[in-house]
């Protein structure tokens, strides 16, 4: 039989929900011991907020960005324990920290403290209703960047989230992101519709963030990736820690080339991969992606066990 090369995901902002994370802190110490390392690293109770909400307040970038990362993290430790080990790994925008946590490239209370300026630094770049972000579903890449050009008229819009070959984000402007809606459904777009989000996100209008926090990448310990990591900005594999500080960076005002990264971890052989972390919208985009490959996900104690079974499964 083939051999079993994993890569872990792990996911981005959107995942988020009220109780995540909570099922495996009941249950493993080690889950437990990463919400309070998240507390501690930031100076409140993340973990309540995690367990118990309220849902407005979950959803503030500063609070998100950590909360997703603190969970995957804790997932990523139960389940690192009990599985073979990945040979790569990748996340979504803030899912590409995570990444790197998995990958010891620097510390979870280092990812912590710098994920929540992250998310504090990108909502402060744009005033609210300034920008705005659009999902357009069963257009190419090319199409859609000719829509984005077509919108700007002068403004800013971009495509900000190439996720796969059937959905792309698009960001910017607040009305170059509506009249980019209108192109793409003039122009055959299956569907395109403005997001509920409180920034644009992953476009050139978060220039002030990614100037805000180099100073927050450069002031951190990096060490060499001990799995190459799969960038979104380049969708390259790092596997140095000066090239992962600057794709990082890169990688507030640049693309989420999502689409490519997954392409160019089965073109490394990779045959199974594990979203790590609350939801399954990872898991959602591989099926769009290429649906011959297994994706598995671990976010509570369920969805671990049939994982653990699957794999288990695959090295019968």
């Amino acid at each position: 039989m083939a051999e079993t090369i994993i890569a872990l995901l792990f996911p981005g902002q959107g995942s988020q929900a009220v109780g995540m994370g909570k099922d495996l802190a009941d249950k493993y110490p080690i889950a437990r011991q990463t919400f309070a390392e998240a507390d501690q690293a930031l100076g409140y109770k993340l973990s309540e907020i995690c367990f118990e909400g309220p849902e407005d307040k979950l959803r503030l970038t500063e609070i998100t960005q950590p909360a997703i990362l603190t969970v995957s993290v804790a997932a990523l430790r139960v389940l690192e324990t009990r599985t073979p080990r990945p040979s790569y790994v990748a996340g979504h925008s803030l899912g590409e920290y995570s990444a790197h946590v998995a990958a010891g490239t620097f510390s979870f209370a280092e990812a912590v403290r710098t994920v929540r300026n992250r998310g504090k630094y990108m909502q402060e770049a744009v005033p609210v209703g300034v920008g705005a972000m659009a999902a357009i579903l069963g257009m190419d890449a090319a199409h859609v960047a000719e829509v984005c050009r077509d919108a700007a008229q002068g403004e800013v819009c971009e495509p900000a989230n190439i996720n796969s070959p059937e959905q792309i984000v698009v960001s910017g402007n607040t009305a170059a992101v509506e009249r980019a809606v209108k192109l793409a459904e003039e122009r055959g777009a299956k569907r395109a519709k403005v997001l509920p989000v409180s920034a644009p996100f992953h476009c050139s209008l978060m220039k002030p963030a990614q100037d805000r926090l180099a100073a927050d990448l450069n002031a951190l310990k990096l060490q060499k990736p001990v799995y190459p990591v799969a960038c979104n900005v380049d969708a390259e594999l790092v596997s140095d820690d000066l090239r992962a500080r600057d794709t990082l960076l890169r990688q507030v005002t640049g693309s989420v080339k999502w689409d490519a990264c997954i392409r160019l971890l089965i073109a490394q052989g990779v045959n199974s991969f594990i979203e790590v972390g609350p939801g399954k919208v990872l898991c959602g985009l591989m099926r769009q992606i290429d649906r011959s490959k297994t994706c598995l996900n671990v976010g509570d104690d369920a969805s671990l066990t049939k994982t653990l079974e699957s794999l288990a499964k695959a090295d019968v």
